[in-house]
């Protein structure tokens, strides 16, 4: 029998020779093993050198991304592709400007705002309780004015095409004596982005007609207008600019919402100024007319071309009026 401190010698070698198996065959694994993360430190405990330790309990460091070969090749060539994209449009819309006579493109408008513009008692902007608002000047900080369209006189295809082609935005206010034989020019309008309001049925002077004769000459042509078009309008504007307070009442009274007028009146070959300064301003409406040769001894184009050059050379870029009222 073997005596004690045999078998205790016995026990020690068998211990060290499986210690040096393990070692051996590299039972020992990485630090970030696939077993469970030993618990963390207790409260208190201080951080090895570095913000942790190799041996086991320590963080896995973060995984790199995976390097996808050509990738930085790949995001050149759509940054490329996008720059070819710009100016391709870029050349397109010069292009399109140079056939339509115009020296440049014309500036790109703002973004529609989110909301239309809080109206307060500023100059420009005449306020009354219970009466749709009378704007001169829209209260805005963007670089835009607004052309307005006003009659139906004229019904130049060109002129509308030109507009669509250029991206022109602007406001129409009919009056039905003068569209009532062809509505039609100016439901394609509205299709193409124009907004049409209300220029009263026959055109007068309201100033001067009682309250009825006043309301049946706005409201009439609400109805006529939706009719028409389908749209029921927000926005009236009293002819030659003539209004009183019966005029707001019977407008309110139909649904009217605002009664944009304006600062500046164009023609094919020149601009008349409310103001002495004689220069744009944001916010500024621009008057004009549906006139054709027999008026101005000009074209609609002609006078859309004029319009547009001096707004662009001002530095203005052109908005729709039914976007901020």
């Amino acid at each position: 029998m073997a005596s004690q401190k045999q078998r205790s010698g016995v026990r020690t070698g068998l211990l060290a020779t499986v210690c040096l198996s393990v070692v051996v065959a590299g039972c020992a694994g990485p630090a970030w093993s696939t077993r469970p993360e030993a618990a963390p430190a207790e409260a208190g405990a201080a951080p090895a050198a570095g913000g942790g330790s190799a041996g086991h309990g320590a963080a896995r460091p973060p995984a790199e991304p995976a390097k996808v070969p050509g990738l930085a090749r790949q995001e050149e060539e759509t940054s490329g592709e996008a720059a070819a994209r710009q100016e391709s449009v870029a050349g397109a819309a010069l292009e399109t400007a140079r056939r339509w006579g115009l020296e440049r493109p014309p500036l790109k408008a703002p973004p529609r705002p989110a909301t239309r513009v809080a109206l307060t008692p500023v100059q420009g902007v005449k306020l009354k309780d219970g009466r749709p608002p009378v704007v001169f000047r829209v209260p805005t900080k963007d670089k835009v004015v607004f052309l307005t369209v006003d009659d139906g006189n004229e019904k130049d295809p060109a002129f509308s095409k030109m507009a669509e082609e250029l991206g022109i935005p602007l406001s129409a206010f009919l009056s039905d004596y003068l569209v009532r034989d062809n509505y039609g020019y100016f439901r394609d309008l509205h299709k193409q982005g124009v907004e049409i309001n209300n220029h009263t049925i026959n055109h007068r002077n309201l100033k001067v007609l009682d309250y009825e004769t006043q309301r049946k000459e706005i409201c009439d042509q609400q109805d006529q207008l939706e009719r028409q078009i389908g749209v029921r309008p927000r926005l009236f504007r009293p002819p030659y600019g003539e209004y009183n307070d019966d005029t707001l009442r019977a407008a309110a009274s139909c649904g009217v919402q605002a009664v944009p007028m304006w600062n500046e009146e164009a023609f094919p070959d020149h601009m008349e100024w409310r103001y002495d300064d004689q220069k744009l301003h944001p916010g500024d409406i621009i008057l004009t007319h549906f006139r054709g040769t027999s008026d101005w001894k000009a074209t609609m184009p002609d006078l859309l071309r004029k319009v547009v050059n001096d707004v662009t050379a001002a530095g203005f870029s052109l908005g729709r009026l039914d976007d901020y009222l």
